[in-house]
This record gives structure tokens, C-alpha cells and sequence, in this order.
């Protein structure tokens, strides 16, 4: 029993600390700067541009469920957005990477997929992994708009953003919360500008 009460006390713990990093983001500059990314995406899909999605790990599986909200639907019925997630072809990743390596897989996709006006998207919570900023670099390069998901201070990630969303908190965990609020917030905020209320 005392180990169900040690565990139920370490969640609440969990769930205020998330509650607190929320107020924190709310209270601060922040939702400034997810309106930005919102009405560049919005503008972008508006003009018959695409938003392109990338990270890795959580990141990765973060930037499939933002894909999958935007093609598919968050709050409402209504067409499909085209939004791809660069982590989600198997075989591309495992391809490129074997023959070429890591470090390139999504500026490859980039250079393969991405058009001027397009959105390019990087996650990352340290903002330093080495393919999110090649992929970064090689977008901005392209003409294409960028935004940065990322942890405290943004890391390299922050020199190729348009729109840098850098949750000013260094625990994994606690970034990925704020990012997936934050995402929420975009995906509901896009289909607004694009669909009505």
C-alpha cells in the first residue's frame, strides 16, 4: 500500500510541475511567438505551399502526430493539409543513412521535397541535434520558412529559425510536454485561419 501512495504522490508531483512550466509559458512571451508560427504555416498552406516536419525519438514521433493532425483533422471536419513528417519512410531513413549517413537524412529530404515559400519545421529539445540544424541550414538556403521546437535557449537550431519556439526548461520530459501544448495550440490556431471557428 505505502508504495501505491509513494507512486500516486511522485504523478501529482509530475502533474504540478507540468502545471507550473504551463503558467510559466503562459505568462511569458511565448504564445506570441505560436501565433507567428501559426500564421506562417496558415499563409504558407493558404498559398498552396506544404509544411515539411522533422526530429528524432520523440521528436520524431511528435512531428508524425502533427502530420497526422493536419492531414487528417484536429477540431473539425474539413480537407486535408499537406503536411509530410521526414521521419515517417523507413525506407528513406534506413537507405540514406546507411549509404550517406545520419547526419544528412533530413536535408536530403529537404533538398528532395522542399519548395520556396514551403515550411520546414525542426524539432529538437536541445536544438542542437546535427540533423535538425543541417536540415535547418539547407531549408533557410532554399527559400523555404523555417520554425525551430526546441528546449531552453534554442541551440544551433535557433541561427536557421524564422520562428524560434524555445521552451525555456532543460528536462526532456518537461520540454516534450510543452511541446505537445504548443503543437496543439498551432494544429487548432491553423485550422481557424484556414477553416473558421
Amino acid at each position: 500500500m505505502s508504495d501505491q501512495v509513494t507512486d500516486a504522490g511522485y504523478a501529482r508531483q509530475a502533474l504540478l510541475a507540468a502545471a507550473d512550466n504551463m503558467r510559466a509559458l503562459a505568462n511569458s512571451g511565448f504564445p506570441e511567438e505560436v501565433v507567428r508560427a501559426a500564421d506562417l504555416i496558415a499563409e504558407a498552406l493558404r498559398e498552396g505551399k506544404k509544411l515539411l516536419v522533422f526530429g528524432n525519438g520523440g521528436s520524431a514521433a511528435d512531428a508524425e502526430h502533427i502530420c497526422a493532425e493536419l492531414v487528417g483533422r484536429f477540431l473539425r471536419d474539413r480537407r486535408g493539409l499537406p503536411a509530410i513528417a521526414l521521419s515517417s519512410n523507413g525506407a528513406i531513413l534506413t537507405a540514406w543513412s546507411n549509404d550517406k549517413g545520419f547526419e544528412s537524412v533530413f536535408e536530403r529530404q529537404i533538398e528532395a521535397l522542399g519548395q520556396p515559400g514551403d515550411v520546414a519545421w525542426g524539432i529538437s529539445t536541445s536544438g542542437n541535434s546535427p540533423n535538425v540544424v543541417a536540415a535547418m541550414k539547407a531549408a533557410r538556403a532554399a527559400g523555404l520558412r523555417t520554425i525551430g521546437l526546441t528546449g531552453a535557449g534554442g541551440g544551433e537550431v535557433a541561427a536557421y529559425s524564422d520562428v524560434l519556439l524555445a521552451v525555456p526548461v532543460r528536462e526532456t520530459p518537461q520540454i516534450q510536454e510543452a511541446h505537445m501544448v504548443t503543437y496543439h495550440s498551432i494544429c487548432s490556431m491553423v485550422e481557424q485561419r484556414l477553416f473558421g471557428k
